[in-house]
């Protein structure tokens, strides 16, 4: 008995413990439940996570599956928290009654406008499924473009950093190192490598402040940047940029021409899908450009007119659009160009990322053979002198 007793003694604090991690560990995920759901109205979504979530929704809905059966499939197939918790939201509105467009439209950060747009034409069309299908090609196109181009730039965006950060460690812990043994020779030095050393003492003095002001220059840029005036001062200093100015623009106007288009075809009002490509473009001239065709369309006046007065668009846009309204096709030709744009968008990228390699080589070895150079100037000098 008394073992038994005892045993019995001993488990107590046992569970009692496992209570309390229980209950821990419980309320850790309470409390990153509570978390996820604030971000859920501010969170936006990544454009490959949405894509894939319409691929799979169009494919339920093509495949018979009720709305709401559908929604609760994706509710749990989902990894992404915030995300699956908008769905949820989402599932239990439609549940309820609501139509699938209303409820989206309660998370504009998770679903653009051409999301709601594309959706309410399919609900008032009856082919949901169809039209969703649509807009996961159009937002998978837009994955593809935008991975191209980050690919192109990211390569040489990381061996700039390098090395800049390597030309700094060398001009603050290397340099004066030769410094100090420069000032054994008590000869005047060539000017390059005093440069450099009046470079690396500067530095090294002011590195604090160096380092604060580029960290305050960038979050200056940041906030103007977000400004209307900003936008479009940003704008223009891409639009006449060498080579990424004509890359920028291309990229623009295959978006605008690609989503007219499928906004078009799916049903959308004209000027809503004016709307939908000026709010959905990130670009000032194309919104100010979705203006004036707005403004010249509600007065009686022709796309290609609008689309003619405008420099903004390329010769090749005009035409088309001209000719689609010749045709009573306008639609298609704006699909047509933006798949030519797309194709020469390739191009240009495949040609920068061949020319970028030969190009950074040839900086880093002038930036790095540079003060190499200078630092072995005196050396060489020195050496001359003796012989």
């Amino acid at each position: 008995m008394a073992l038994i007793t005892s045993s019995k003694q001993t488990n107590k604090p046992q569970l009692r413990q496992s209570s309390k991690n229980v209950g821990f560990w419980e309320g850790q995920r309470l409390a990153k439940q509570r978390a996820y759901e604030k971000q859920a109205k501010k969170k936006k979504i990544k454009l490959a996570d949405l894509c894939i979530f319409t691929q799979q929704l169009s494919s339920m809905l093509d495949a018979g599956l009720p709305l709401v059966s559908a929604l609760t499939a994706l509710e749990e197939q989902t990894e992404q928290p915030v995300f699956k918790i908008i769905i949820r939201e989402v599932r239990s509105d439609v549940s309820t009654g609501t139509s699938f467009s209303e409820a989206t439209k309660k998370f504009p950060r998770a679903f653009p406008n051409l999301f709601t747009s594309m959706v309410e034409a399919g609900e008032a069309s009856g082919n949901l499924g169809g039209i969703l299908g649509k807009v996961a090609a159009y937002f998978e196109a837009s994955v593809r473009l935008a991975k191209k181009v980050k690919s192109a730039l990211v390569y040489p965006a990381v061996v700039i950093t390098l090395a800049l950060v390597l030309v700094q460690v060398l001009l603050i812990f290397v340099i004066p190192v030769f410094k100090e043994m420069f000032e054994g020779f008590g000869k005047e030095l060539p000017k390059f490598t005093q440069m450099v050393i009046d470079l690396s003492d500067f530095l090294k003095a002011n590195i604090i402040f160096f380092i604060i002001g580029i960290v305050a220059l960038v979050v200056a840029i940041k906030k103007i940047i977000v400004t209307p005036s900003g936008r479009r001062m940003k704008d223009k200093i891409l639009r006449k940029a060498p080579v990424f100015g004509n890359l920028l623009q291309k990229i623009a106007l295959s978006r605008f021409c690609r989503t007219y288009s499928i906004l078009l075809t799916s049903g959308v009002p004209l000027l809503r899908s004016l709307e939908i490509v000026s709010n959905s473009s990130g670009n000032t001239f194309i919104e100010d450009a979705c203006k004036d065709i707005t403004r010249s369309v509600s007065q009686g006046g022709m796309l290609s007119e609008a689309v003619a007065e405008n420099d903004y668009f390329t010769p090749s846009v005009k035409h088309m659009a001209r000719a689609g309204e010749q045709t009573g096709n306008v639609e298609g030709m704006m699909n047509k160009i933006a798949d030519f744009f797309d194709n020469e968008i390739d191009n240009i990228v495949a040609a920068l990322t061949s020319l970028m390699e030969p190009v950074l080589i040839v900086f880093l070895g002038t930036v790095i053979g540079g003060l190499v150079i200078a630092m072995f100037l005196p050396i060489f000098n020195l050496a001359g002198a003796v012989s």
